[in-house]
């Protein structure tokens, strides 16, 4: 590990030693070029800068897929739509094991992971612990509690981990964070 650090300070110089950033135990660096907004260019002056749809600008409608939706051949049920639509899943709300199974898991983006780094630091695995976010309606038809220990389960497995009742999920949906060994 150290004869890695060491190649990394020979294009990092700003690096401390290697021992220093052990007793640190991390390494905060800004981006020299600054903070990163997507579309910088357009956004300041989206005529000088048009994006590389037909219009130039950003578009919902697509005329080329509208295009495309009117010329092909598609199997029965399968839509080419000009417009965002929504597009079931292999697995989705509608699917047979729903009655077998009826809440839908999703993930997020944990706050204090990336994926399944930094899973390990203690003082982040305390200050945002790892649960599985339920709505109130569907913890009430389960006998689920805030803090209650649950279990998730499919015909592919199972896992055991803390209830967080919110209304900040749909019915019929339960969240977890990705990333998580629990």
């Amino acid at each position: 590990m150290r004869h890695l650090y060491e190649q990394s300070r020979k294009s990092i110089p700003n690096l401390p030693t290697f021992e220093e950033f052990r007793k640190q135990g991390i390494f905060k660096q800004r981006d020299p070029e600054g903070h990163h907004v997507a579309y910088k260019d357009f956004r300041e002056d989206p005529q000088a800068n048009p994006l590389t749809t037909p219009s130039g600008k950003i578009e919902i409608y697509s005329q080329a897929l509208a295009d495309i939706a009117a010329t092909w051949e598609l199997p029965e049920g399968d839509v080419i739509d000009p417009l965002p639509i929504y597009t079931p899943g292999f697995e989705n709300y509608n699917d047979p094991l729903t009655d077998k199974f009826p809440l839908q898991l999703t993930g997020f983006h944990y706050k204090a992971r990336v994926h399944s780094t930094y899973g390990n630091v203690d003082v982040l695995k305390a200050a945002c612990r790892q649960e599985m976010w339920i709505n109130p309606m569907d913890a009430q038809k389960r006998g689920i509690n805030n803090g209650d220990k649950v279990r998730i389960f499919n015909d592919r497995g199972e896992v055991h981990i803390e209830a967080k009742v919110t209304p900040r999920m749909m019915p019929g949906v339960v969240a977890l964070g990705e990333g998580a060994m629990v």
